[in-house]
């Protein structure tokens, strides 16, 4: 019992770490809406706190016939796979959701890192086979540069075509030139535009390029809509399971650490209270005034009828029960926790 004492600590303490991940999924996946976040965390299709109310030990999932180890065993598989299924979903959202960033970006950023696709009409442009000896280059440069860019460019290398430069469009930010420089010399010229912080482009003609974007920015959106709405079922679900495996985790633990402190046969009654943080010393207090006595010699009264608890005696308990030193040590069997 004491070693399956320490593993349902730290199974809790996993189960805890879990509802709070989903918890911070769903609160991103909804974009911090408290009333739609607070609409997706039901238990068992109820509110966190009915279930609490109303909770009662899952016999037919966890059959009450099998042992303590086999159920803790159960509760590390069930917890450890919602997790996985989870986590896989709504890493498959974020991804789809970043290749639709992107996408949208290729076609609505500025001339230095849209797609240049809809932008750049080829009959403008020398074709990359049209010379042995010539290579064209776009370069986007920014608005307040143009004139420093139109002074400087034919100097940037040596062999850059004189008078070239030819403006193909322009937006809020940049400009884009089509520049000619002989090939020998065109990694050079690159080199040299970057250094003066302009953005050289890439750009390759493909027939029906633009209708091809169009598709798969039209793709991207219906897999990131349907990607969504399965996040987010599965992340209400994941919830719902999650909390409900950290509350049987709970159960486990009072039970066994109450044959732990008071031995058999079993008596003894659990309960929940809640609170909130502005009142819970207080409600402590009130439980440990109430309860001390069941802490054997390891709490007593002063004076003024106050609860006082016993170093040497409560350390001689926590050995006694299996604890190991430093635990904070309550007359009863006493666990706090708060569900995100």
């Amino acid at each position: 019992l004491v070693q399956q004492a320490d593993d349902l600590q730290k199974l809790e303490q996993g189960c805890k770490g879990v509802v709070e991940k989903v918890a911070d999924s769903l609160k991103n996946i909804l974009e911090g809406d408290e009333d739609k976040i607070a609409d997706q965390k039901n238990v068992n299709d109820k509110p966190v706190d009915h279930y609490l109310q109303s909770f009662q030990w899952n016999k037919v999932k966890y059959r009450a016939d099998k042992p303590i180890s086999e159920l803790v065993d159960m509760l590390q598989k069930d917890i450890a796979s919602i997790d996985n299924d989870v986590k896989s979903k709504f890493n498959q959202y974020n991804s789809t959701k970043t290749s639709l960033a992107s996408a949208l970006r290729s076609r609505t950023g500025n001339l230095s890192q849209k797609s240049l696709t809809s932008v750049v009409n080829p009959n403008n442009l020398l074709a990359p086979d049209a010379s042995e000896y010539l290579q064209q280059h776009l370069i986007a440069v920014p608005k307040n540069q143009v004139k420093d860019y139109l002074q400087s460019y034919e100097s940037l290398c040596p062999m850059v075509v004189p008078r070239s430069s030819q403006e193909l469009a322009k937006d809020d930010e940049f400009s884009l030139f089509a520049v000619t420089v002989f090939k020998k010399h065109s990694a050079e010229f690159i080199h040299k535009v970057r250094e003066r912080r302009w953005t050289p482009r890439e750009w390759k003609f493909t027939e029906g390029g633009r209708e091809a974007e169009e598709r798969e920015q039209k793709k991207l959106e219906n897999d990131e809509r349907r990607v969504w709405g399965e996040a987010l079922r599965l992340g209400r679900t994941g919830y719902s399971d999650a909390v409900m495996a950290w509350i049987h985790v709970l159960a486990l633990r009072v039970f066994v650490e109450t044959v732990l402190r008071y031995g058999l046969p079993l008596s003894f009654v659990c309960g929940l209270v809640k609170t909130d943080k502005k009142v819970v010393e207080k409600v402590k207090k009130n439980l440990d005034g109430a309860y001390s006595h069941l802490g054997g010699n390891a709490f007593g009264r002063d004076k003024k009828g106050r609860v006082t608890k016993d170093d040497a005696q409560t350390a001689n308990e926590l050995q006694a029960t299996g604890h190991a030193g430093g635990e904070d040590y309550n007359a009863y069997v006493y666990y706090q926790f708060e569900i995100a």
